[in-house]
């Protein structure tokens, strides 16, 4: 096709390289691919939803920090780095709901400070993970970057996610139009994966492990909202190739899956893919979130932009990733049993 094609590329020179976040879910998954690319990795990761054990096997090869993240830039004032992917978010529906001030806070503040720390350290690379919420309810089930953004009331504590989101686009772009300094910026629709905890409402995880124990499977809503799952392996392939083609800088994009699949259908599949004999058990949304709860009817990003820029496609069937949560959560089972 004549696309260049740098996210399956050979590594180049090593580089030196900081994650915020680097314990979390799609943090580890990315500093996993780093270290296997010979990069020299510095995590900073409070552990607020970030765990270790999801670095376990990478032990000894990376340092870290914890602390957040402006305290954590704090101990790096001598340090000079090449690349930024500041992934440290609060994340989750269950979390910014509970915490609305913690949550803006984090997810604007800590944002300035990174880029702030870029600017002033040899102005490195800075990859600002963002997100799919801040397109908040267009009227189109298919979104682009250049869509316009039509966010809830902030009288609805949910939209305060996708606020403090659009804000971090906002800083990213203007420390690169004002300052020079080499941004990206990425949306990221519903990520999945092994280490993924349901915690903090994430709904994959859920279902999978209800479906292990033969648990009701409790789907919120109706079940015939759809959402497009795309695995966190494939989705931090992507990250390192985007930062690092210069035609990239400034702009924003969509990362995930755009294969659509209903919230219901969901979880008959993790079912049946698990052979479970679990039922499905629907939740009104005003009882699992409270009265006032907004979701949208269907969610499904355009990925024109980034397959032009690094060529991107999924290598992981979502069948393989439902099963490979499912092995994970049996061995971290197996290691809680003998450890009790």
């Amino acid at each position: 096709m004549g696309v260049q094609d740098p996210i399956n590329a050979q590594p180049g020179t090593p580089k030196r390289v900081l994650v915020t976040g680097g314990a979390g879910f799609i943090g580890s998954h990315l500093v996993d691919l780093l270290i296997s690319n010979g990069d020299d990795v510095t995590i900073i990761d409070n552990l607020s939803t970030g765990r270790l054990c999801n670095l376990d096997h990478v032990k000894d090869r990376y340092r870290f920090i914890e602390s957040n993240v402006s305290k954590g830039l704090l101990q790096l004032h001598e340090e000079r780095f090449d690349e930024i992917y500041h992934l440290a978010a609060a994340v989750g529906v269950e979390l910014v709901l509970s915490d609305p001030v913690g949550s803006i806070r984090s997810n604007i503040i800590e944002t300035d400070e990174v880029l702030r720390f870029a600017l002033d350290h040899d102005r490195a690379k800075v990859l600002i993970a963002s997100s799919s919420e801040v397109y908040g309810k267009p009227g189109t089930s298919v979104f682009s970057e250049d869509d316009d953004l039509l966010l809830g009331p902030t009288t609805v504590t949910r939209w305060s996610y996708a606020h403090a989101k659009a804000i971090d686009e906002h800083l990213a772009m203007g420390y690169t139009q004002q300052h020079g300094l080499e941004t990206v910026s990425c949306r990221f629709f519903n990520t999945v994966g092994p280490r993924q905890v349901g915690r903090y409402g994430m709904v994959l995880p859920r279902f999978v492990q209800a479906a292990d124990a033969d648990d009701p499977l409790r789907v919120f809503g109706d079940g015939t909202q759809t959402r497009c799952f795309c695995d966190a392996r494939d989705v931090v392939r992507a990250l390192p190739a985007l930062l690092r083609t210069p035609d990239c800088t400034g702009r924003v994009y969509n990362i995930g899956s755009d294969r659509p699949i209903s919230i219901g259908e969901l979880a008959r599949l993790v079912i049946r893919t698990l052979g479970s004999s679990s039922k499905i058990e629907l939740i009104p949304y005003s009882k699992a979130y409270g009265k006032g709860f907004e979701d949208l009817r269907h969610r499904k990003p355009d990925l024109d932009r980034i397959q032009s820029a690094i060529g991107f496609q999924l290598q992981i069937q979502l069948e393989q990733t439902i099963r490979d949560l499912h092995t994970e959560l049996c061995r971290s089972d197996r290691v809680e049993g003998r450890l009790s």
